[in-house]
């Protein structure tokens, strides 16, 4: 029996751990950035565009859903129980269960949705089946070629989450980086062999998620927990995980039900809606993914351990330094991507196909996701209270409401603001989500405020308003950035950005901020 797979490893600070994912992230989505770039550059905001964005975002929807969402959430609390409690072959026979069970029904599903695929695209762009036959079908093609990456994807979520059980964060963080890697050399290198070019993307898609998982499964060698698949739905940790990730299903991902919700809506107006909302949900992911998942990600299995072992203190002790980490993060980056809308987008996305009137589209719809990046970060980490005591229950009631309330905000804001009215909507319902995962935390009894709150709330305020002065007064006008060369963008955006990040720091330092505040162990 393996001392590694068998001792945990001398537990490290969830700073230093959030840290590591982050980088690994922040490098993943540089280059999703890069990925963006290329495919603007390339295909713009074009008819093909919108059939791509279609077939890439359904795996793409219920990867988050089963792999990153429900599944995770469910899987790693049972995981670490049984790390915790049990042997070395009772943690192997619950792997190989899980694995084998979840293959076969990933199997299943991906045989299905492959036949059934102009059905699914009809479903989830029904703008296209009625108003443009020509999208619907390319749509649908890509998308027989695309959802297998659901399954391959899935299951390297699976992989990456018993890594994350044993504190090696950064193979999974990393592991995304391939999938942008794979997207933008099949842009560059495999659209000229294509008719029409843009199915090259689609083949992207599923060569990147055969490599994504191929590329995990030495490090579970490593810690002597290779899967060896056996089909276990009878096994009571199989049934348990499953039993955990119904309810789940809907609560974990709301917010990507939403904003699912947007592109549904979306296809029914005018063309490049789509894209518009694609580019600026990518520019708004940034944050949410580098930092917001990345806390989610680490404090998981630290508070599904915490629960296991009965250790309510620390418990709202680790709830309480993970929201004010992620509102450190969370709040000048919505600032800074409200007030930059169009720079960043025009420094990013403005060459090739792209053309000056979606950049300003998407720089509308872009300002209404930032202002709820903080309710969307927030959510990964309260709903992250409920998944590691094993309570799917709660998130779901909530989400419900949440769902509602979007759906009946989009009906409402489509009419008069169009793409950005559907935007907006997602962004109010995501406080609503936020704010009774919080309250329920409170009222149970397993989240209680710690002391220093209103400090940190009066730093939070001065360093956003010197921020955003600031911004705003060294910044040029759109007109100035549409014409700018491509080096001038760079360097002036740099500017704005280190000047900008600059002033939040040492505005947080002068009102009392010291490193000692950030640590947590």
């Amino acid at each position: 029996m393996s001392k590694e797979a068998t001792s945990p490893k001398k537990a490290t600070g969830l700073l230093r751990s959030s840290a590591i994912v982050g980088v690994m992230t922040m490098l993943s989505r540089v280059l999703g950035l890069a990925r963006d770039v290329v495919v603007a550059n390339y295909f713009g905001a074009s008819g093909s565009a919108d059939a791509f964005f279609v077939a890439f975002k359904i795996p793409n929807f219920l990867r988050r859903l089963f792999a990153e969402g429900a599944f995770a959430q469910a899987f790693v609390p049972v995981l670490s129980e049984y790390r915790t409690q049990k042997d070395l072959k009772s943690v192997q026979l619950l792997v190989n269960y899980v694995a084998g069970t979840l293959g076969s029904v990933l199997i299943a599903i991906t045989v299905l949705a492959v036949v059934g695929a102009p059905m699914l695209t009809a479903v989830f762009a029904p703008g296209f089946y009625l108003g443009d036959e020509g999208k619907f079908e390319l749509a649908a093609e890509m998308l027989r070629i695309t959802f297998p990456y659901l399954m391959l994807i899935s299951l390297t979520a699976f992989a990456g989450s018993v890594l994350n059980s044993y504190e090696r964060f950064a193979v999974p963080a990393f592991t995304p980086v391939l999938l942008n890697i794979s997207l933008i050399c099949s842009a560059i290198f495999l659209s000229p062999l294509f008719d029409p070019p843009v199915l090259a993307l689609a083949w992207g898609v599923m060569i990147a998620g055969v490599v994504q998982l191929v590329f995990q499964l030495p490090f579970l060698a490593r810690i002597h927990l290779l899967p060896r698949p056996r089909w276990g739905w009878n096994d009571p940790g199989v049934r348990r995980i499953m039993t955990l990730m119904i309810p789940a299903l809907f609560g974990v991902s709301v917010t990507q039900i939403n904003l699912l919700l947007d592109t549904v809506l979306a296809s029914f107006l005018q063309t490049g809606s789509v894209s518009w909302l694609y580019y600026s949900d990518r520019l708004a992911e940034l944050p949410l993914g580098v930092f917001g998942i990345a806390i989610a990600t680490v404090i998981l299995p630290s508070l599904s351990r915490k629960h296991a072992e009965s250790s309510s203190e620390h418990f709202s002790s680790t709830l309480n330094w993970a929201m004010q980490m992620v509102m450190l993060i969370g709040v000048p980056a919505a600032v800074a991507l409200f007030v930059m809308a169009e720079p960043m987008l025009i420094t990013l996305f403005h060459y090739g196909a792209l053309a000056d009137r979606d950049i300003m589209m998407a720089a509308m719809s872009l300002r209404a996701y930032a202002c709820g990046l903080l309710a969307f970060m927030l959510i990964k980490v309260l709903a992250t209270g409920y998944f590691s005591r094993q309570d799917t229950k709660t998130p779901v009631k909530i989400g419900i409401q949440a769902a509602i309330l979007n759906m009946v905000f989009n009906l409402l804001l489509i009419g008069p603001f169009a793409h950005v009215g559907l935007a907006a909507a997602t962004a109010m319902s995501a406080f609503l989500n936020a704010g009774l995962l919080l309250y329920g935390l409170i009222k149970s009894g397993v989240f209680v405020w710690s002391p220093g709150w209103g400090k940190h709330l009066v730093r939070m305020l001065v360093a956003n308003v010197s921020m955003a002065f600031v911004l705003l007064w060294l910044m040029e006008r759109p007109e100035y950035w549409l014409q700018a060369g491509l080096l001038t963008r760079v360097l002036d955006m740099a500017m704005l950005v280190v000047v900008g990040g600059g002033v939040y720091v040492v505005a947080l330092c002068l009102c009392g901020l010291r490193p000692r505040h950030l640590k947590h162990s």
